[in-house]
């Protein structure tokens, strides 16, 4: 999977938008270049109300995320909000536990599903360049993490 049919993707589920960070848009100059993917079921959630299902993030955060290695030519990594359930379903901890377990994981593999790095107690896992192994299963844990977040905006509207 690309970014491009990431993104492609994810815009053809039901109210999802995909904004890419950029100087224009006034997002901080350490996210430009990166997407955030947010449900919007009724279209009326202002954007300071909005959190994202999912990200793609193209290079490192110098000092807060750097694990991935993403500064290397041609990486992104797809993050998403996977709930502590499913969390726990995949990896077989729950997302408070992940600190004990983090030396079982290589945040830089490629293809290959991980706890996120920095995210992981909050429910979210992550794919260096999802490739055919986990083409698949990126595309059924972003829509399952579409619905959530769709059925919460439905909920708190």
């Amino acid at each position: 999977m690309t970014q491009d049919e990431v993104i492609s993707f994810v815009r053809g589920l039901p109210r999802a938008a995909a904004e890419t960070a950029t100087a224009e848009s006034g997002a901080p100059e350490v996210a430009w270049g990166d997407t955030f993917f947010f449900a919007d079921p009724q279209g009326d959630v202002p954007p300071d109300r909005r959190f994202p299902f999912a990200t793609l993030v193209t290079k490192d955060y110098p000092g807060f995320d750097t694990e991935s290695k993403l500064d290397r030519p041609g990486f992104f990594r797809l993050n998403i909000a996977v709930g502590r359930r499913i969390f726990e379903d995949l990896f077989g901890h729950p997302p408070a536990d992940h600190a004990a377990h983090r030396s079982e994981y290589d945040f830089t593999a490629e293809d290959q599903l991980f706890p996120h790095p920095v995210y992981a107690v909050q429910g979210w896992a992550s794919i260096v360049n999802p490739g055919p192994a986990t083409d698949a299963q990126a595309r059924d844990l972003l829509v399952q993490a579409h619905e959530k977040a769709a059925r919460r905006n439905r909920d708190h509207a």
